[in-house]
């Protein structure tokens, strides 16, 4: 009997378990799909912001959806064949490698030119790396301009857009095309953005009081004496108006052209429904920002991996003095001999190990202690507990690597937005900025040994690293999370602002203010004329008794 009764049980406990087995698997596969199988037309910006994107084009794909990456046929860094895209090429030039480099050249011949630290030395550098960016991006984005017209009037491809149905378009607002398919396919419209075709992309989007708020380029920061303020303010209405100069001629004929003659241009870019910033506030000054602005400053840091036991053999050989890493990014490998020299004898006289990524002429200055080499795994050896210092350009993959894996810098910034990255670090008590026109192996050294030698720099690197790791979820999670939400929702029109839909003085409220000065002065008027009429009938009363 016994024996009956815990056959009976045991096969009740099997049936159960069996039936809970058979509740999970339907949990499983009975999940609502979402947004898998979503599918993304990229319109992405070549270059260094391309390997941004496509770490988000690797996590979409990662995460079933179907990536379209739309590229001009003579594409820099977009691949054509890719696992993870399927690519659309369009059989025109949009001249980004030629422009680029160009560009590069010449912005740093016009910094190596200033020789003096005096206002006006500064001022005439200024002005002529100025003039140089407005001529080349002026002639970069009349390229671009022709992209889109290519595409626009190829009806062919236009037809087979509308026909993918494509949830979204994902594009970088440092051009304008992505802005423009997504109106033209009516579309939700997500942008990987730090900066746009009119700057910053706070300044276009979110309030920016220039009182404490530094406009690109000034290397100031949030806290500022009057007269940084002013030059805030002056920079600000300056920046503004070149940049309107460099791109309002290119994009404003091509709207008047496909959208109609009363569509203001600028709309195409805000009304984007989400802004994937590639910042945050552990890097940022605090300001004032808005609902659609995601930020995933560092997500494209990851965890180092193994280095290559070459690499390995040579950064154990420092000891305990540890090694210095040099790149000045992935756009230049090389420098003029002269301040290449200098380098090289400043990482001479130290006892480090350098690791420097140099693909010019070999100084004759190099030191046993100095590998020179055409690519470096960087994330790799921020992250080996031997590296001291990182010596960099200031892109913000750099930074924000050199952030997350809590390394200090030295800074050598030569163009974009380099020289302000810099300075933020700077400012936060983690990285050394030595101007490459002033760079002697003096000055160099010095630099170097204030960062490895004065412990506050690791220490508030470190802080910083601290603050970057301490988040509810990972940057990159975040930044596909919102991508997805746009695409089941159909857009975030409920996170998008009427400001920008406002014009200036409604945004001020003057005609408010005008309207509430107006009752104000004849509230008051009305009452003067009320009290002089009152002081007129008393003494008309007064004078007729006296008569």
């Amino acid at each position: 009997m016994w024996v009956a009764i815990t056959g009976f049980g045991y096969l009740m406990t099997i049936m159960k378990k069996s039936r809970l087995l058979l509740f999970i698997f339907m949990l499983v596969f009975m999940q609502p799909s979402g947004t898998s199988g979503g599918r993304i037309l990229v319109f992405p910006l070549d270059g260094s912001h391309w390997i941004n994107m496509k770490v988000l084009i690797k996590e979409l794909h990662a995460r079933g959806h179907e990536i379209t990456v739309v590229r001009p046929s003579d594409s820099w860094y977009i691949s054509e064949k890719s696992p993870l895209y399927k690519s659309v090429t369009l059989p025109c030039s949009g001249g980004f490698e030629e422009n680029f480099e160009k560009f590069l050249s010449e912005q740093l011949e016009v910094r190596l030119e200033k020789n003096s630290t005096s206002v006006w030395s500064r001022l005439w550098t200024h002005i002529q790396m100025e003039r140089v960016l407005i001529n080349q991006f002026s002639h970069f984005h009349k390229k671009l301009s022709e992209v889109i017209v290519h595409m626009f009037e190829d009806e062919k491809l236009m037809q087979s857009f509308y026909d993918a149905k494509y949830d979204m378009v994902l594009t970088d607002p440092g051009i304008g095309g992505g802005a423009m398919l997504a109106r033209r396919l009516h579309v939700p419209l997500v942008f990987n953005v730090r900066w746009t075709i009119q700057g910053e992309a706070h300044f276009l989007i979110a309030p920016s009081p220039l009182a404490y708020v530094p406009f690109t380029a000034t290397e100031m920061t949030d806290k500022m004496t009057f007269p940084q303020r002013v030059k805030n303010v002056l920079s600000y209405f300056a920046g503004m108006y070149t940049l309107s100069c460099i791109t309002e001629p290119a994009y404003k004929p091509l709207v008047r052209r496909y959208f109609g003659p009363d569509v203001d241009y600028s709309t195409f870019f805000l009304d984007a429904d989400i802004w994937l910033m590639r910042n945050d506030f552990v890097f940022e000054f605090p300001r004032p920002t808005m609902p659609n602005i995601v930020y995933m400053g560092g997500f494209q840091c990851k965890p180092s991996n193994p280095l290559p036991a070459d690499l390995e053999e040579f950064v154990q050989s420092s000891g305990d003095h540890g090694v210095i890493i040099m790149t000045l990014g992935t756009l230049v490998s090389k420098l003029p001999q002269k301040i290449s020299e200098e380098i090289a004898a400043a990482f001479g006289q130290l006892p480090q190990k350098v690791i420097w990524r140099y693909t010019g002429q070999k100084p004759a200055s190099l030191e046993n202690n100095t590998l020179l080499v055409n690519w470096l795994p960087q994330n790799d050896l921020l992250g080996h507990p031997k590296t001291k210092v990182f010596v960099t350009h200031g892109g913000t993959n750099g930074v924000q690597e050199a952030i997350y894996h809590g390394v200090p810098v030295v800074g050598l910034p030569l163009f974009f937005d380099q020289p302000d990255n810099l300075s933020r670090i700077r400012a936060k008590g983690a990285a050394v900025i030595v101007d490459i026109a002033m760079l002697n192996r003096q000055i160099f050294k010095e630099a170097l040994e204030t960062v490895l030698y004065n412990s506050s720099s690791r220490e508030n690197m470190q802080r910083l690293s601290r603050l970057h790791r301490d988040q509810p979820m990972p940057p990159l999670d975040r930044a596909v999370f919102w991508i997805e939400h746009v695409m089941r929702h159909k857009g975030a029109r409920h996170l998008q602002t009427q400001s920008h839909k406002m014009s200036w003085f409604v945004y001020n409220c003057v005609d408010v203010i005008a309207a509430l000065v107006a009752v104000v002065l004849a509230a008051a008027f009305l009452c003067i004329s009320t009290v002089r009429s009152a002081w007129s009938m008393i003494c008309n009363g007064r004078k007729v008794k006296r008569e």
